[in-house]
């Protein structure tokens, strides 16, 4: 209980600042894609914290160790930064959109934007409790072991399939069709993560290799 309630409180004001950030960018509280957003973002992220926080706890560590300082290889610590820059871009992007009403958004789609965020986080969410050694950096420990039913039965990278999904939400949630534009090289870096953390499965994860001949599409089924 503990440790639930530091991660809520630790999470809360990580929402107040993000939340500061997105209104003092829009330069108004009058942003009511913004409230729905944030809600959307709390429920979907506290939620499966704190399951999993109850339920393997070594998962929600591994998930909590994440960006470039926490990446072992280099490649991977300028892939993990450019992908968090293409985040930001979205958010600066989408918040001065509405701000200068660049796009005029509909309602409905606005919030088919949040239910592809709810979507998103969900598959993330999934996939660590199917695969407890999913984390949020390229590594592989010395006791893993291959996922390969579940969500990896459809594509290899399911967590970075629920990432798509996500980046495709935020800027749509927001109310921004601008806010789409950081979208593209965000997915980019998530290619060529993928292409570089394969190499490294490969390697150094048991069975990998035929998992991977034996299941086709990387990150969207039918495509790649």
């Amino acid at each position: 209980m503990k440790a639930i309630l530091k991660m809520l409180v630790l999470a809360v004001v990580e929402l107040i600042v993000f939340g500061l950030v997105l209104f003092g960018l829009a330069g108004t509280f009058d942003f009511w894609q913004a409230w729905v957003f944030l809600v959307v973002f709390a429920l979907s992220t506290w939620i499966p914290s704190i399951y999993l926080l109850r339920r393997d706890p070594d998962a929600h560590e591994r998930r909590k160790k994440a960006g470039p300082v926490a990446e072992a290889r280099r490649v991977q610590k300028m892939l993990i930064a450019g992908w968090y820059a293409s985040l930001a871009a979205m958010v600066l992007v989408s918040a001065l959109d509405h701000r200068f009403g660049w796009s005029a958004v509909p309602t409905a789609v606005c919030l088919a934007g949040d239910i592809l965020v709810i979507i998103g986080l969900g598959v993330t969410s999934m996939v660590v409790v199917q695969n407890s050694f999913a984390a949020s950096t390229v590594q592989v420990e010395a006791d893993q072991k291959l996922a390969s039913t579940g969500l990896y039965g459809i594509v290899r990278h399911p967590m970075y399939t629920g990432n798509v999904i996500t980046i495709l939400g935020f800027p749509l949630a927001l109310g921004s069709y601008w806010g789409l534009l950081p979208v593209i090289p965000g997915v980019l870096m998530l290619i060529l993560r993928i292409r570089d953390e394969e190499k490294l499965l490969i390697e150094q994860l048991e069975g990998y290799r035929e998992y991977a001949q034996k299941s086709r599409y990387r990150l969207v089924p039918l495509m790649w």
